[in-house]
């Protein structure tokens, strides 16, 4: 039988398993390299520099929605180097996490095309103000709980990579918020 001994693989901090607790890591990392840079250049504030924070100049990245509307973000900034450092790919983080945080409101704009949806609607907006009994006879509560979740599989699916590549570089950016050294403590005066 043979024992090892004296050298041990360095071994990698322990992921949180509950998704608040791996969101909490990755959103206290990328706070610690924004503050970092916000210092690095000088602009840490209170309040910090909003164009160290953010970016300057017209934004460089660019997604419209199905919904219609656009959201932009700078490369520039504090935060956008937080996110490469994070994440490995901004631009990419930037189309899967804007495309994912919208599911459900492209799934709301796809409901109010349905023509029954926009029926209920309707008889609902035409209810008096406190007039539960009217609003629960419009239907709309009971058709959006039937159609909602269709109308959000459906979304999901047409954005089953825009998802996949969501999961993979937030997996990315756990890592490397794991690995992430801790900022030494304040000095006492």
């Amino acid at each position: 039988m043979v024992l090892a001994g004296g050298c041990t693989a360095a071994s990698r901090p322990t992921l949180p398993t509950s998704e608040q607790g791996r969101s909490d890591l990755i959103k206290a990392a990328q706070l610690t390299l924004v503050k970092r840079c916000l210092t690095s250049r000088g602009a840490a504030g209170p309040p910090p520099d909003e164009k160290a924070l953010f970016g300057t100049g017209p934004a460089e990245l660019s997604l419209t929605l199905a919904t219609g509307y656009t959201v932009r973000a700078h490369t520039d900034g504090c935060l956008a180097q937080a996110q490469r450092f994070l994440y490995g790919d901004q631009a990419r983080w930037f189309r899967a996490e804007v495309t994912v945080d919208n599911l459900r409101a492209e799934a709301e704009a796809r409901l109010g095309k349905d023509p029954a949806y926009r029926a209920a609607l309707a008889r609902r907006a035409a209810c008096p103000d406190g007039d539960t009994r009217c609003v629960r006879a419009s239907g709309l509560d009971e058709l959006r709980a039937r159609l909602e979740p269709a109308q959000l599989a459906e979304v999901r699916a047409a954005h089953r990579n825009e998802i996949t590549t969501y999961r993979r570089l937030r997996d990315h950016a756990l890592r490397r918020a794991a690995d992430l050294p801790a900022d030494p403590p304040p000095e006492r005066p």
